[in-house]
């Protein structure tokens, strides 16, 4: 767990004194966590590699670079750290299995929240999305919600938004949850035929309902939450109900992380959101990063022909241009996919598997092409062979596919560092040189 004494979230990043202006404040890495330490430890026995992305320039300027593709983001990191900040700095998590029970990102959630600030928990589920799992996105659920994903065989009756899962509720349901202090909150909820109201109770008493007509309508529906309020209760009282996500944030500034995972989806299947509703949710999240953690289902089917790489290809970049559209000052980042093997029990289940290389090389071309930063988690894990090395440390189920607990969070902490190392340098000059220090980010 993050140290405690890091929750003052301003004492790690040093802010040099106005001295009549003649030093001007930089960024610099934050004390690693004592988690950190442990993965930095860990990585090293399972050959992983110091984590650098490419943040290419967007705006050249006279030989130099006015303007780096992570720049928007960048620039709310350093306004959160200098205390200039009015509002938070949201980050929209897309990806696959690999996040969809909050692994990984949610490292990369509490590293930035120890040294940033925290403004509250974003984007959260009716319920999970299998009877297993943490409920670190879901509210404690009861009754009949009925989960649908984009990531399904078959396609649901009823549209997505940006988090490509709703819950309807086929008899009566209720989902808990537990407030910490959040200011305000936004119902997404979708107006089906037949479907019954929505109820909001906060700490026990009415706060607010839905008035559903069966227009076929999506809506958000803002509300404020009282002060000191414990917790929220969202009731469906009979079937039909539909909700697609519930957001709970602070006003206060500070890193919100929306984790938008879906198992088995690729960048295709997030195209099955409807692009009306997916570009007003995600406009009105307004995140400063776009983050895309996908590659690995894509090379799954590649491998088995059930895709082709100019498919691949089109499907990710017209989600990160889609993306883009709805939220044109933020950043972009995409990462590559993980280390995969053929898995099974044959003798080349350790063997790597076809096309990843491929994949790789196309989502750092459509990065940059598109103006995106690339992070290159093959790499940084240690290459080819580093999943196995992860499966002999007992960090991998048995599919050989999923790493699981601290191979998680090593990727997890890989990212951040990246993000971090990147942050520092994008703020470095000649004559304003980096304040690494031997208690930076290993």
């Amino acid at each position: 767990m993050i140290d405690a004494s890091r929750d003052q979230r301003w004492r790690l990043l040093p802010l040099v004194p106005l001295l009549v202006g003649v030093l001007a404040w930089a960024p610099a890495l934050p004390k690693p966590s004592p988690r950190a330490l442990q993965l930095a430890a860990l990585g090293k026995k399972l050959g992983t590699r110091p984590p650098r992305l490419e943040n290419p320039c967007v705006t050249p300027a006279d030989g130099s670079c006015e303007r780096t593709a992570l720049a928007p983001f960048f620039e709310s990191l350093n306004a959160l750290a200098t205390g200039t900040a009015s509002a938070p700095t949201v980050i929209a998590a897309f990806g696959n299995s690999l996040i969809a029970g909050d692994r990984i990102v949610d490292i990369l959630r509490e590293e930035l929240r120890a040294t940033f600030g925290d403004a509250g928990r974003g984007v959260l589920l009716a319920d999970r999305l299998a009877p297993y799992g943490p409920r670190v996105r879901s509210g404690l659920a009861q009754g009949g919600w009925e989960p649908r994903t984009l990531g399904e065989m078959k396609l649901a009756e009823l549209p997505f938004g940006i988090s490509g899962v709703y819950h309807q509720a086929a008899s009566k349901a209720r989902s808990r949850f537990a407030l910490e202090g959040e200011a305000q909150a936004t119902l997404w909820w979708f107006d089906a035929p037949g479907s019954g109201p929505l109820y909001i109770h906060v700490d026990g008493q009415p706060l607010t309902t839905t008035l559903p007509l069966g227009t076929g309508e999506a809506h958000s529906q803002r509300f404020k939450l009282p002060e000191g309020a414990r917790s929220l209760e969202l009731v469906a009282e009979g079937g039909g109900a539909v909700v697609q996500g519930l957001v709970l944030q602070h006003s206060r500034p500070g890193i919100v992380l929306d984790t938008l995972g879906v198992p088995s989806a690729d960048a295709n299947l997030f195209l099955r959101a409807r692009e009306d509703l997916f570009r007003a949710q995600l406009a009105e999240r307004a995140p400063r990063l776009l983050l895309f953690i996908l590659g690995g289902n894509e090379a799954k089917r590649l491998e088995w022909r059930r895709s082709e790489l100019d498919e691949v290809e089109a499907g990710l970049r017209t989600l990160v241009r889609r993306s883009r559209a709805a939220v044109p000052d933020a950043a972009c980042l995409v990462v590559g996919p993980i280390d995969a093997v053929r898995g099974g029990t044959g003798p080349q289940r350790l063997v790597q598997r076809p096309f990843l290389d491929e994949v790789i090389t196309l989502e750092r071309k459509i990065a940059l092409d598109e103006g995106c930063a690339f992070f290159d988690m093959f790499s940084a894990m240690g290459g080819s062979g580093a999943i196995s090395r992860f499966a002999q440390a007992g960090l991998v189920h048995d599919d050989l596919v999923h790493p699981r607990g601290k191979g998680l969070d090593l990727l997890g902490q890989l990212l951040t560092d990246a993000l971090l190392h990147a942050w520092v340098d994008a703020g470095t000059t000649p004559e304003r040189p980096s304040e690494h220090t031997t208690e930076s980010l290993p």
